[in-house]
């Protein structure tokens, strides 16, 4: 079998001929190229990529992540909670802490609920278990703080009143077409008297 020789380059014998192949191979056309179109996007107008952040915010994803909320009613107002302790059961990282006593009509209270910020990994598995959707994932991505483990509680969290929430529609809530995919069940066929 014979071997064919694919890249045949001339010998660099000099010092002269290194230079020229320093030249060839650092002024080629596409460097030209690159760096025009480099100038012609530095001069373009109106051609920001930057925020300023203070000022301006940044659009997050409405399936983002971000700091708990806990919802309200939008008829009542009251909150949504109803102390079942499934978030705080399903917390890989432990940093949910739920208090629930039964008042004197023997209705579950929940008396504390606060979330360990700071050891908090925004898994979501806490808004996927909620089944009354009362705790969900906002939108905040400002997570700074002066101390390493901040509490977050009841109060911080809950929202502030029912005219400034809307139905949350980011991580951990119902698609919009979950009532025409809901199949009724053998159940729901029988007619009651």
């Amino acid at each position: 079998m014979a071997y064919i020789e694919v890249d045949k380059r001339d010998e660099i014998r000099t010092n002269s001929d290194r230079f020229k192949r320093f030249l060839k191979r650092t002024f080629s056309l596409e460097l030209f190229i690159g760096l025009g179109h480099t100038f012609y996007q530095m001069i373009k107008k109106n051609n920001t990529h930057t925020f300023l952040y203070p000022l301006e915010k940044m659009e997050v994803d409405r399936r983002y992540r971000g700091v708990h909320n806990l919802m309200r009613m939008l008829e009542s107002g009251s909150d949504r909670c109803i102390g079942c302790g499934l978030c705080a059961k399903i917390c890989v990282s432990n940093c949910i802490d739920m208090d629930t006593y039964l008042d004197e009509s023997e209705r579950k209270v929940v008396g504390n609920y606060s979330i360990n910020l700071g050891r908090c990994v925004y898994c979501g598995l806490c808004a996927d278990v909620c089944p009354e959707i009362a705790i969900v994932h906002g939108g905040e991505y400002e997570l700074a703080s002066e101390q390493r483990a901040y509490y977050a509680f009841r109060d911080d969290l809950l929202t502030k009143s029912v005219r400034e929430q809307s139905e949350f529609e980011g991580y951990g809530s119902l698609p919009k077409d979950a009532d025409e995919r809901v199949k009724l069940t053998p159940t729901a066929y029988i007619e009651v008297e």
